[in-house]
């Protein structure tokens, strides 16, 4: 026979759940060089792998 779990036992445990930053690297684009997130072309001057993928977004590049 199993016993209930007690509210303070379940949230001492979901305590750790919370999420953490996403990692971020530079941008490829020698003139962007803003925080990017990995595997992902840059919002800001559409650069992935070193050239330009997609058209910028408008953003301050």
């Amino acid at each position: 026979m199993q016993h209930r779990t007690s509210r303070s036992r379940t949230r001492h445990r979901r305590a750790h759940w919370k999420a953490g930053a996403p990692a971020l690297t530079a941008c490829t684009n020698p003139a962007c060089g803003k925080a990017t997130l990995p595997h992902r072309a840059c919002q800001h001057c559409g650069f992935y792998r070193g050239r330009e993928v997609v058209p910028p977004t408008g953003g301050d590049a």
